[in-house]
């Protein structure tokens, strides 16, 4: 008979044994981390106004510079949910294409391209909805609030979420700038990633959000409310094509309230804390600062600043743009060129995912064949 008091030192030295190999296992099957990769996309529904600007296209600009690997699309197939006027299309995503360079996009350090060259986005996409139910797009906001008012809902509105999906995952992107009203849109892009690695095997990096505090600037004329071009009021909103004598105009008519002193309180004075949001974005001062340069200023006198230092930020934005608006031949080369980095990631993926999912039926064919004949 063995002795328990030999027996169990040798058991407790097989266990720790077995639990150092199991650690040792569990730390080589760990998968790699994906690599960082930021991804976003804007419409081509004509002039950004500064709330784009700010928001969106100026921390594009602030992540090429700080050296990430950044794909930035101009998503025309989205633009389609109501369908365009063709040469209204086409005009809009050369501005669109002027205005990105603009502002500071190179296509030499970013991955700059047109949706609709792409056509992978289209076809995983298909393949996107076919994991997602009916139920669950029914109930994003984003849906719910374009087709409000809308008697007959395309199909196309429907499907956005699951092609805006689609072109984050295209790409594998692992972070999406995005203001905090946009944050439930990329829950989709989330769950779909989950559910399609649970079903087919690691193939997705689940994205993370790279939230602007500085994406929600206000109407002008309804500090209430977010800026929007599709405003009926024209001064609630400043575009970056607007010359400096319609931008001094509309800062002026800006709505504040009825104390002269400028503070900053996003709750009770929103008008005037939105004045120096702007000028904080501009001029790259904190809100603390701004907010002692005026003291003993009244909010007229302090719009005049605000005017002043928005009508500098954006004076070079603007001739560029005439420069590059000129240039048609360069624009679309600067497209085609992007496009085509961007067919060469969208390719390999779909690759991949059909050939996880069995509809490479042809391509498996062929390898079988190709062993058969070198064996």
């Amino acid at each position: 008979m063995f002795s328990a008091k030999r027996v169990l030192p040798f058991l407790l030295k097989s266990t720790n044994s077995l639990r150092q190999q199991n650690r040792f296992l569990s730390a080589e099957a760990k998968p790699a981390p994906w690599p960082r990769k930021v991804f976003s996309g804007v419409q081509p529904t004509g002039a950004l106004h500064i709330g784009n600007y700010l928001g969106a296209v100026k921390r594009w600009v602030e992540l090429q510079e700080a050296g990430e690997d950044v794909t930035y699309c101009i998503v025309d197939l989205h633009s389609m949910t109501i369908p365009p006027d063709p040469d209204t299309l086409r005009h809009n995503t050369l501005q669109m294409t002027a205005t990105l360079l603009a502002c500071g996009i190179d296509p030499a350090r970013a991955t700059l391209f047109l949706q609709s060259a792409v056509p992978q986005h289209a076809e995983l996409s298909w393949i996107l909805g076919c994991l997602t139910t009916m139920a669950r797009l029914t109930h994003l906001p984003q849906y719910k609030e374009k087709s409000a008012n809308m008697k007959e809902i395309p199909l196309g509105l429907y499907l956005y979420p699951v092609l805006q999906a689609a072109d984050i995952m295209l790409y594998k992107a692992t972070h999406v700038p995005v203001g905090e009203d946009q944050i439930q849109q990329l829950q989709l892009a989330q769950s779909l990633a989950r559910a399609f690695n649970n079903k087919y095997g690691r193939t997705f990096p689940f994205c993370e959000t790279l939230v602007n505090d500085g994406s929600r600037l206000k109407s002008l004329r309804d500090p209430s409310k977010k800026m929007s071009k599709s405003d009926p009021d024209p001064k609630s909103c400043i575009m970056l094509i607007d010359p400096a004598d319609v931008v001094l105009e509309k800062v002026k008519k800006s709505v504040t309230d009825f104390r002269s002193e400028v503070t900053f309180d996003a709750k009770e004075r929103p008008g005037v804390s939105n004045l120096i949001t702007i000028h904080s974005l501009v001029s790259g001062k904190p809100v603390e600062e701004i907010c002692r340069e005026a003291v003993g200023k009244n909010t007229g006198q302090y719009k005049l600043l605000v005017a002043e230092a928005l009508i500098e930020h954006l004076r070079p934005i603007r001739e560029r743009m005439e420069r590059y608006t000129r240039d048609v031949g360069y624009l679309a080369d600067v497209i085609e060129e992007g496009s085509e980095r961007a067919r060469a990631i969208a390719e390999q993926t779909i690759d991949e995912v059909k050939e996880k999912i069995g509809v490479d039926g042809l391509r498996a064919g062929r390898r079988r064949r190709n062993v058969r004949q070198e064996s």
